[in-house]
C-alpha cells in the first residue's frame, strides 16, 4: 500500500565539462613531468675494472673529465663530442685558469689505446696538475 504520490527519481547526470577540465589538467601534469625526467646519458661507457684502484682524494675543484668512446667521435667533454684540437684548446684554457687542474680520463674498456694516449699527450702539453683514470671497482 502506498499512501503518497509516487516520486519520480531524476536520472543522474554527469557534468562532462568538469571531467574534461580534470582530464586536461592531468594531461598537462604528465606532459610536464615526463619532459623533466632524467634522460639517459648520450654516451654509455663500459669502464675497465681495477682491484688496486683507490678513491679519488677530495679536491677543491672539480676535475676536467674527458670521456673516450669506442667509435668516432672518440672524445667527449660532458655531453658534447669534441675534436682533438678542441680538446687541446679546452685543456690549455683550463690549465691557464687553474694550474693545478686535474684531468680525469673516463675511457671505455674497448676504446682504442692510441686515443687514450692522445688525451694523455694533450694533457701533458697543456701542463695540467694531474692525470687520473676513472675505473669500476672489481667485484
Amino acid at each position: 500500500m502506498r499512501f503518497g504520490k509516487a516520486k519520480r527519481k531524476a536520472t543522474p547526470s554527469v557534468i562532462i565539462v568538469s571531467l574534461i577540465d580534470v582530464l586536461i589538467v592531468v594531461l598537462i601534469f604528465l606532459m610536464v613531468t615526463t619532459h623533466f625526467k632524467n634522460r639517459d646519458p648520450q654516451l654509455r661507457l663500459a669502464l675497465p675494472e681495477s682491484k688496486e684502484a683507490k678513491a679519488a682524494p677530495s679536491q677543491d675543484s672539480k676535475p676536467f673529465v674527458i670521456q673516450i668512446a669506442t667509435n668516432v667521435p672518440f672524445f667527449w667533454i660532458e655531453s658534447r663530442p669534441v675534436t682533438l684540437e678542441r680538446l687541446q684548446n679546452d685543456l690549455t684554457a683550463a690549465a691557464k685558469a687553474n694550474p693545478r687542474v686535474s684531468v680525469a680520463i673516463k675511457a671505455d674498456k674497448n676504446a682504442p689505446f692510441g686515443e687514450v694516449l692522445k688525451v694523455i699527450d694533450a694533457a701533458k702539453i697543456a701542463q695540467v696538475g694531474s692525470i687520473n683514470a676513472i675505473t669500476e671497482k672489481a667485484k
